[in-house]
């Protein structure tokens, strides 16, 4: 099925996107799919071909259009562009964005000058595939452009030691995100000169710091970005992923037009601070449980209560990040049937009936019977989560670090059994790492000293 590009209460969706943006009344609320590998699946491309194939990548985001008829739509959603001109190996996936791997100033505290080019990297790629796209769709279509953050972007360079540095090297993170900062000015610029309407700030790293240091060390980066784009006629967003719910208000005293949320943050309660500074609130249709793993008529109806329980002012929904590759395209289907006729799908789910997961089939381990600690790291999926595969990295920092001592597993509940797992476990937000089955850290990234502080604990009940 397809949806025909239409006009919606007299706007196009693009009108439909500005005027949302503008902070105006509504007449309907936006839909704008986070698209990013999952348009290569679409037309049969690996999530490599897509991101690295001009062709292959406007035919995948044309048929994004034609088949979702989105109001706003990203070009490009790939956290690893910048990191990749700036120095950083990447790991490529068949279904999923690449991975930073290697990390430039891990053991290097020289501040980086060079800024990007138009000429750099996949940036030519990009910036012809946006002005194919404004040429093609534009005018119907707001485009977004995307850009790495400052902080996920100096994580990218910096690597997990990033989250020492607040005490160790203050004066080089504060230089390090000023100099970010600048690299997201610069593409920001760069994508506002091919045609995008909106520039995302991509930044699910800072889901993961605590409300202090958003404020004496990111709020000042992101409001640099945000009036830059501001000067330039743009409107801007925000977008983390994690649960951000500690720092919402920070990001909207930072000055976007709209701030972009996943699954682990209630929207109610989001859109009490957003409202206070007059922001969009954007989001978030669970990936995983709902529009990976799900039925159709699980996307339609938590669509359908999402918009029940929020005032359809400064809202837009989304999927709560980039989408996976497998997502089953009737559930996106089922999601844009909810948005556009909430009415009708009240109707469709009049015998509606959520499938029960099975808790029974998940057995957990006899925790005080193991040899060694337990590591239980649990993610999104840390190959396409920046703020999951930064707590993966620092988990399995501490078990090298502790060599065999420790042990430590990886669930990513993109698999149903994982999510059994999670529910089971009563884990609430991801990522989280958990010792011996009791929860240590969540949604905050530990440094190597303050994880291993609490592993050790778990050495001397068994004896080590």
């Amino acid at each position: 099925m397809a949806f025909p590009n239409q006009v919606r209460n007299g706007l196009s969706g693009k009108e439909l996107v500005f005027k949302t943006l503008r902070h105006e009344e509504p007449r309907a609320v936006p839909w704008v799919p986070f698209a990013g590998v999952h348009a290569g699946k679409l037309t049969g491309y690996s999530a490599r071909e897509v991101l690295t194939d001009r062709d292959k990548l406007l035919e995948s985001l044309l048929e994004v259009n034609r088949l979702y008829n989105p109001d706003g739509q990203p070009v490009m959603f790939d956290l690893q562009i910048e990191a990749e001109i700036l120095g950083c190996g990447l790991v490529w996936a068949e279904d999923a964005p690449p991975s930073v791997v290697s990390h430039p100033l891990a053991n290097d505290l020289t501040l980086p000058t060079r800024l990007p080019e138009a000429g750099d990297g996949r940036l030519p790629l990009v910036l012809d595939v946006m002005r194919s796209m404004k040429e093609q769709v534009g005018e119907r279509t707001a485009l977004y452009g995307l850009v790495t953050g400052p902080f996920t972007l100096a994580s990218h360079l910096r690597g997990t030691d990033i989250f020492l540095d607040t005490v160790d090297n203050p004066e080089f993170l504060s230089g390090l995100l000023a100099y970010t900062a600048q690299v997201a000015t610069r593409v920001s610029a760069l994508y506002l000169e091919a045609g995008m309407d909106v520039i995302a700030v991509v930044d699910p790293v800072t889901s993961q710091v605590s409300p202090r240091m958003f404020r004496k060390y990111l709020r000042e980066p992101f409001t640099t970005v945000f009036d830059s784009i501001r000067e330039r006629g743009a409107f801007s967003a925000f977008f983390v992923c994690g649960d951000a719910t500690k720092n919402i208000e920070g990001m909207c005293q930072s000055g976007p037009d709209c701030v972009a949320v996943d699954e682990n943050v209630d929207m109610v309660t989001a859109k009490e601070v957003t409202d206070r500074y007059n922001v969009t609130l954007e989001g978030n249709i669970p990936l995983t449980t709902r529009m990976l793993l799900g039925t159709q008529q699980d996307n339609m109806k938590y669509v359908v209560d999402l918009l029940d329980r929020l005032d359809a002012h400064n809202l837009i929904i989304s999927p709560g990040c980039d989408m996976p590759y497998d997502i089953p395209v009737e559930n996106v289907i089922g999601a844009v049937e909810a948005i556009r006729d909430p009415e009708g799908a009240r109707l469709m789910l009049a015998n509606y009936h959520a499938q029960e997961i099975d808790l029974e089939s998940v057995a957990l381990p006899d925790y005080a019977a193991l040899e060694r600690p337990l590591m239980e790291v649990f993610t999104l999926d840390s190959s396409t989560c920046a703020a999951c595969g930064y707590m993966l990295h620092a988990a399995e920092r501490a078990a090298q670090a502790l060599a065999g001592r420790v042990d430590m597993v990886e669930y990513r509940i993109t698999r149903p059994e994982n999510v059994a797992r999670m529910m089971k476990m009563g884990i609430k937000n991801l990522p989280c790492i958990l010792v011996n089955g009791e929860l240590k850290f969540s949604s905050l990234i530990p440094g190597q000293r303050e994880l291993l502080a609490a592993i050790e604990p778990y050495f001397r009940t068994e004896g080590a």
